[in-house]
């Protein structure tokens, strides 16, 4: 066969068994920019005969927004988007690309598990993969696309991803969701046992989109606020609805480009990405927070994140403690305490404000001055205690004189000017002239 003729069909053959994941790379990339790398890699299954064209995932580098990215696709075509080793040795070369050029990495996942007949090679081949891939970890932003399933060793390359977006149809699992619903003696649909619902207590930094379109959107704002480039913004606007309500959604709505990440897990709080004064940063917002073993590893994971970007911590602080149940003091919290506050140590710069309430360790890890951070203030209508009312000393001190701890822990001695008298906060706000203070703090800590 003449040569040209060969790579004709070689091409042919390759757009046929591509036809959907090269159409998701189009819905998500610019018109025309995509390139593909190794196009012609293939092998032939031992147990089914045939050719894994292009070896069922298609790789390349593309624009998004004008902003190149690297782009690893799993073909579902392709004996289910299976896993072998020379697939994974592929999406490796690629992570290699882009670790060199200092190039985002985009992951577009549909994958069913590990392509059966392969036996250790495989097993070694993801190996290779996942360790490819953690290294990139605070060298190049990683986002994990999921628009069906993804199950088996695919799953655990998506958690490995800065952000995991989850489309309408996406599910994630190790294990696939027919084994999970056996297990579990009743027929359940994927979506209930690995949806982006479901999954409230993988600590996944998840996302949800509609579709491919705004994942991609979502990427670009992501990349630009981790990218730290500083914005144009209004820095003396007065904000007078939070003198009515100092809650998470009030707090927040001060920041601007906001992308909340996790929200389907641990919603007292919220961990969301934005700008405020036209500075990136990675806000922490509570809403009445009871401390235990998810919603501390939710904050410390992001935290993790925020100091591999060198991105400043901002805390609204409303937090009364550890939850008072045997599952929390058993369910993890202790030994979570240690690695919370590793990763706030990690983070270089980081301002609290007490929103709410700060009682107990509630004070002790998200407010302390002792705790590292560079500023702490409080609203004047915040509460700063040891205990969160004068019932809980008494009992705390069951026993003791129950008028005199009445009055040692009575309201009024919980208000933040007590904690300001020992020097422990730089200043109470007014709330609605939060903003200005916030953004005054930015600037002197960058």
């Amino acid at each position: 066969m003449d040569r040209i003729d060969a790579l004709r069909e070689r091409r042919d053959a390759l757009k046929r068994a591509g036809e959907d994941v090269r159409a998701a790379i189009a819905e998500f990339a610019d018109e025309n920019s995509f390139v593909e790398l190794a196009a012609f890699a293939f092998s032939k299954s031992d147990l089914w005969n045939e050719e894994a064209q292009g070896e069922g995932v298609v790789t390349g580098f593309a624009t998004v927004g004008g902003v190149p990215f690297y782009l690893v696709a799993q073909n579902f075509a392709v004996s289910y988007g299976g896993l072998s080793k020379a697939n994974c040795e592929k999406m490796v070369k690629t992570l290699r690309a882009a670790e060199k050029s200092g190039v985002p990495v985009v992951y577009l996942l549909h994958s069913q598990g590990v392509r059966v007949g392969e036996g250790v090679n495989v097993l070694e081949g993801i190996a290779e993969l996942l360790a490819a891939a953690n290294g990139l970890k605070g060298k190049v932003l990683q986002f994990a696309i999921l628009d069906g399933e993804v199950y088996g060793s695919s799953a655990a390359l998506a958690a490995i991803a800065d952000f995991v977006f989850f489309t309408e149809r996406a599910t994630l699992a190790l294990s696939s969701p027919f084994v999970l619903s056996a297990k579990a003696g009743k027929n359940v649909p994927a979506a209930e046992i690995c949806g982006y619902g479901a999954l409230s207590r993988g600590n996944l930094p998840a996302i949800p989109v509609k579709d491919l379109r705004e994942a991609a959107s979502t990427v670009l704002r992501i990349a630009d606020l981790v990218g730290g480039a500083v914005k144009e913004a209004e820095l003396n606007e007065p904000c007078p609805s939070l003198n009515a309500s100092q809650d998470a959604k009030t707090v927040l709505s001060l920041l601007e480009e906001g992308v909340e990440v996790g929200a389907n897990a641990c919603p007292e709080v919220r961990t969301v990405l934005a700008r405020l004064g036209g500075i990136p940063v990675a806000a922490v917002a509570m809403d009445r927070v009871r401390l235990n073993a998810g919603n501390l590893a939710k904050i410390a994971n992001f935290l993790q994140f925020a100091a591999a970007w060198k991105l400043p911590a901002l805390f609204f602080v409303d937090c009364l403690g550890a939850e008072e149940t045997a599952q929390a003091q058993n369910g993890g919290l202790l030994g979570g305490i240690s690695a919370f506050l590793a990763a706030l140590g990690a983070v270089e710069r980081k301002i609290s404000v007490v929103t709410g309430s700060a009682v107990g360790l509630g004070y002790s890890l998200f407010a302390a001055k002792s705790a590292g951070f560079d500023f702490t203030f409080a609203l004047a209508t915040s509460h700063i205690s040891l205990f969160e009312s004068a019932a809980g000393a008494q009992i705390e001190f069951a026993g003791r004189d129950e008028a005199m701890v009445a009055a040692v822990y009575a309201d009024e001695h919980a208000d933040p000017f007590h904690a300001a008298k020992g020097g422990y906060l730089d200043d109470i706000i007014e709330p609605q002239f939060l903003k200005q203070y916030l953004i005054a703090a930015l600037q002197t800590v960058r």
